[in-house]
């Protein structure tokens, strides 16, 4: 079996460390067969399992049904998803702009992040005390802080001052009730981890799907590229941001698909243009977001549950230059598939469906996805350094340009050429929303430009005041630049300030 499936089954359960809590001293007597965090870390074994635990919170993340998935809140708050899924509430609060805070996406999100962070926080604090090999001890605490500054990244981006833990928590700890931080300390401590990610010796790529050097680098491209943008709008770090992804690709680890097939075909991945994805293997720990992109109950699915949980709105799909490969069928989307009962037969989806996220095999055949959900991918990089070096230089360099052209000419569109400054910015980021749809990247680019897509005109227009092309009588507000911070969270911490509109 490859190597990535033996991963996945040590991630596929959480691991005893990760829910490790202080036992009880009820007894005179210390039973050594009890675990507790003070105990547990002795070997090298012991700092793998707590890191694999790290892994874990990224899964339910694309968990998908007839309640909708986490993933969907992200794109429906971009205005160019649409939905047949009519009892998943949480849905429709962030697509029809009536978002709150008992939205269960935003829940879910906040939770399995901080989960994420505690269990890299229990990590980073207990393996430097482990007698092991010292690099592969670094090489552990670089993924550890690889993910503590992911989900940090995430959490700061969409509900802006949150609380920073930096310790492992229990009842008695003085993090029991933390207050916020302000945006500029969160992004000082995702720097900071991430810097020191970079110090070890992890390889550039990683095919079984464990945190690389790659990610690492292309995680802070990114987090560069935020910071120079809204809200912190530190300009210098465009040049940062440059670099670093002018790094990756100067690696040579890291190339684009040919095809838009590969994109959705389990064997590339970890792979090619993949750089870090969140790990999956059928029959294991199945790929579990294929029923939210197929349409209702047409019968086109191996898949019992067949929700409508999101579609492209019809103005996106079509939204694509002329002769653009990906908006061709079967590419980024679907209209039409071949029906379960008879695959000679097919029907009209009624709307474009996500076929960059079909598994196809799973789909006519086993139920069980081994598609991997792609976080970093190097389309990403190409078009993160066309950005920020158009920024950071005063306008489009020829390696700026040659960044940006390799996505066009795999689209089959013509190179872009002779644009000024402002000209290319507008270019890239349409190519962004473009090449990057509903992978959980256009509503946070949205939020940094402070600009929304308008698919009619194929414009980027500001954000405050931008209409959906479903809902025109009713405007995105600054609230909408930030979600709620979840009804329970404000509960049972009286130090957190809700977000303001909410």
């Amino acid at each position: 079996m490859k190597i990535y499936s033996n991963f996945i089954r040590t991630i596929a359960v959480i691991t005893a460390v990760s829910s490790i809590t202080a036992c009880s001293d009820f007894l005179e007597e210390e039973d050594e067969s009890n675990f507790t965090t003070d105990t547990y870390f002795t070997k090298a074994e012991h700092a793998e399992s707590a890191v694999n635990g790290i892994y874990e919170p990224l899964v339910p993340i694309t968990s998908s049904g007839f309640g909708g998935g986490t993933w969907l809140m992200l794109e429906f708050a971009t205005g160019l998803a649409n939905t047949a899924l009519g009892q998943a509430t949480n849905i429709y609060l962030v697509k029809d702009l009536i978002n709150n805070s008992d939205n269960g996406y935003g829940n879910s999100f906040w939770n399995e992040y901080y989960t994420g962070i505690s269990r890299a926080n229990l990590a980073i604090e207990k393996i430097p005390d482990i007698n092991m090999d010292e690099a592969e001890k670094q090489n552990y605490l670089a993924e550890a802080k690889f993910f503590r500054a992911y989900y940090y990244f995430g959490l700061v981006r969409m509900f802006g001052n949150i609380p920073i833990i930096t310790s492992s928590v229990d009842l008695s700890s003085e993090q029991l009730y933390p207050e916020q931080a302000s945006t500029e300390a969160v992004y000082d401590l995702i720097l900071s981890d991430l810097t020191e990610a970079e110090n070890s010796t992890l390889p550039w790529r990683d095919e079984s799907g464990r945190v690389s050097l790659g990610a690492v680098k292309t995680l802070l491209a990114d987090v560069y590229l935020t910071m120079a943008g809204y809200p912190l709008q530190q300009t210098e770090k465009y040049s940062l941001a440059a670099a670093k992804a002018k790094e990756v690709i100067d690696s040579g680890e890291f190339s684009l698909f040919d095809t838009y097939d590969e994109l959705h075909d389990p064997a590339t991945k970890n792979t090619g243009e993949y750089i870090f994805m969140t790990q999956f293997a059928a029959n294991i720990q199945s790929g579990n977001w294929q029923p939210a992109i197929l349409p209702y109950n047409l019968g086109i699915s191996a898949y019992s549950a067949q929700t409508g949980g999101i579609f492209s709105t019809n103005e996106f799909a079509d939204s694509y230059e002329e002769g653009d490969k990906r908006a061709e069928e079967k590419q980024f989307y679907f209209r039409s598939y071949s029906l379960e009962a008879d695959r000679s037969d097919s029907t009209n989806l009624g709307a474009p469906y996500l076929f960059k996220h079909f598994d196809i095999a799973a789909n006519e055949e086993s139920a069980q996805s081994d598609l991997n959900w792609s976080l970093y991918r190097y389309a990403d990089v190409l078009l993160m350094y066309a950005e920020a070096d158009n920024e950071a230089e005063s306008g489009p360099t020829a390696a700026a340009y040659e960044a940006v052209n390799l996505i066009r000419q795999r689209a089959e569109l013509a190179d872009l050429a002779g644009l000024m400054q402002d000209d290319f910015r507008e270019a890239v980021r349409i190519e962004r929303v473009h090449e990057l749809s509903f992978e959980n990247k256009t509503w946070y680019d949205m939020a940094r430009w402070r600009k929304a897509y308008n698919p009619e005109t194929n414009e980027l227009e500001d954000f405050v005041g931008h209409t959906y092309t479903y809902l025109p009588n009713k405007a995105l507000s600054e609230r909408e630049l930030l979600f709620p911070i979840p009804t329970s969270e404000m509960q049972n911490n009286p130090n957190l300030v809700q977000n303001s509109g909410y």
